[in-house]
């Protein structure tokens, strides 16, 4: 085993055990939404900054707004989580499965991509194939017949809907930060988690796919 390999698993386990905790207490989840947000919003702004350096006014302008929207969104995204955390326990299922909706599109992106390789799917990301997006899919699916029992109001083939759509702003949020990080010439948004890159690599996906989830399951 390689040691980036040994890294990404130990890094993976420390984030999964954060993750655990930080639905099991409140004070954790606070203060880690509070540490991950913020370091999210730096590397976020890092990133434009490399794309839109202070050469002219213009440019200036297109920083601040971009700092301000991905603040604001940031802010807000912490606080519905809080929020469903403290008053509604039905809601914090509904997060908690949108997560790892994106997580499990994540991991079957990268197996089923690795195992099929085929053709790319975009040249945002290079390392993207077709296959490994329809993995995605799949790999998320695995997730309906453990939590249809605790989503009692939605039937097999509605989970099946929910979950694609999920899977898919999973997919498009991982695109769309690729896409900058290419604009900046990076790799990795940092090199905060041995293995992983930033923060910001790892929950490209999530930071979309909770407020879509939450949406489809409160309004649709």
């Amino acid at each position: 085993m390689s040691s980036e390999l040994q890294k990404r698993i130990i890094t993976s386990i420390f984030l999964l055990s954060l993750l655990t905790l930080m639905f099991m207490y409140t004070f954790i989840l606070i203060v880690s939404l509070m540490i991950l947000g913020t370091i999210v919003w730096i590397e976020f702004y890092a990133l434009i900054s490399k794309i839109l350096p202070k050469k002219d006014f213009k440019h200036r302008v297109l920083r601040f707004l971009f700092k301000a929207i991905s603040l604001i969104y940031l802010t807000l995204l912490v606080y519905l989580v809080i929020v469903i955390k403290l008053k509604s326990p039905e809601l914090q299922m509904i997060v908690v499965y949108s997560i790892l909706i994106s997580i499990m599109t994540d991991v079957g992106g990268l197996v089923t991509g690795k195992a099929f390789k085929g053709k790319k799917l975009t040249k945002i990301s290079p390392k993207k194939t077709i296959s490994g997006s329809i993995g995605s899919f799949i790999f998320s699916f695995f997730l309906i017949p453990i939590f249809i029992k605790y989503l009692p109001s939605y039937d097999f083939f509605s989970l099946l809907i929910i979950t694609l759509i999920i899977s898919l702003v999973s997919q498009f949020g991982d695109l769309l930060i690729s896409f900058i990080k290419r604009k900046a010439k990076v790799k990795d948004t940092s090199d905060l988690l041995p293995g992983h890159g930033g923060v910001l690599d790892r929950v490209d996906g999530i930071i979309f796919a909770i407020p879509t989830g939450f949406l489809i399951f409160t309004y649709l």
